[in-house]
């Protein structure tokens, strides 16, 4: 290997948005995920539903779809 032209390598902490934390080797100290293995839905089988700018909420609005998940918790 060619000394001078490699970036450094650290054992980076990967810090997800459901609080789940781990650590690899990257050229980075640290990682911000928003979601991971503990917390997508392909591995926990649990809908979540990402939305950017409400484009969910104005797509319910617009087809007069109400949200499961909401009446639930008003149940509750």
């Amino acid at each position: 290997m060619k000394k001078g032209i490699h970036p450094e390598y650290y054992q980076a902490k990967v810090v997800c948005a459901c609080g789940n934390t781990w650590t690899v080797g990257s050229t980075k100290k640290e990682i911000q995920l928003d979601l991971c293995s503990a917390c997508h839905p392909f591995f926990t089988g649990t809908q979540k539903i990402v939305d950017t700018a409400g484009r969910v909420e104005k797509f319910r609005r617009k087809y007069g779809i109400k949200d499961k998940t909401a009446e639930a918790m008003k149940k509750k």
